[in-house]
């Protein structure tokens, strides 16, 4: 039975972030993930997190300005500088949190990005995550929700592992996004699902709970078993309402976040 982590960043938003620990514990939930904790001092986090008693099992590196719409920076040529001192930032916050997982976003094709440098720049800081444990993800995004990402299709992020030549850098595997781009997610499963370290949820059309829409996450999560995948998978829906009501999802598909 796949193992869950609720996405704080998007569910739970009846509290503040901080409390949405506790709030996803209370609600079952043994793992979290989260966009960005940045914002927030590294005590604060590891004293919720241990409250909660949750395993964090991924969040992003400091994304550039976000607010300003930058979506990454690992693909943009001339802020390698800035890249790397990210990294040590996200790492810093990693070791604190025991997290081992890490998303690079890559940054908008408009803004820059391209291929070259961000393989450059996972290849300068892969050794550098080794030493601390971490695995560096890279994820597609649609170009529904994020115009202009640098990486929208699976097949593109493998080329980008394989040209990065390092095992410490890995797929972020989101079927969300996989659907809304490619389709055949038995067939994407089966094929990609060996190079994953971590595996994301939500529901197309809408981002909603993973019980009504286009896919059909009962049989995906007997396929996950079925595979052997041994991960987390992220739930990263934006939840229609009232974010526990709509956990009623887990017992429609034959599922329990105590598995």
């Amino acid at each position: 039975m796949p193992r869950f982590a609720a996405n704080l960043s998007l569910m739970f938003n009846e509290v503040d972030f901080l409390a949405r620990f506790k709030a996803a514990a209370t609600a079952g939930f043994k793992g979290a993930e989260f966009l960005f904790p940045y914002a927030y001092p590294i005590s604060e986090l590891v004293a919720r997190r241990a409250e909660s008693g949750l395993t964090v099992a991924l969040f992003n590196a400091t994304p550039g300005d976000y607010a300003q719409g930058e979506r990454g920076i690992a693909g943009i040529p001339g802020r390698e500088a800035e890249f790397e001192a990210g990294i040590a930032t996200a790492l810093a916050y990693c070791a604190a949190l025991e997290c081992r997982r890490l998303h690079v976003m890559a940054g908008l094709v408009h803004h820059g990005a391209n291929r070259l440098t961000l393989v450059s720049n996972l290849r300068r800081v892969a050794a550098r995550a080794a030493a601390a444990g971490v695995e560096l993800l890279i994820e597609p995004i649609n170009t529904r929700d994020i115009p202009g990402y640098l990486i929208n299709r699976t097949a593109e992020a493998l080329a980008i592992i394989d040209q990065a030549g390092d095992p410490q850098v890995k797929l972020q595997l989101d079927l969300y996004h996989h659907q809304i781009m490619e389709g055949d997610l038995t067939g994407a499963l089966r094929e990609y699902l060996p190079y994953a370290a971590h595996v994301q949820i939500a529901e197309p059309p809408d981002r909603g709970e993973p019980d009504h829409g286009e896919i059909d996450y009962r049989f995906i999560f007997e396929m996950l078993d079925t595979l052997g995948y041994a991960g987390w998978v992220g739930c990263e829906y934006r939840p229609r309402g009232d974010t526990v009501t709509g956990l009623a999802w887990l017992a429609h598909l034959g599922v329990r976040l105590d598995g």
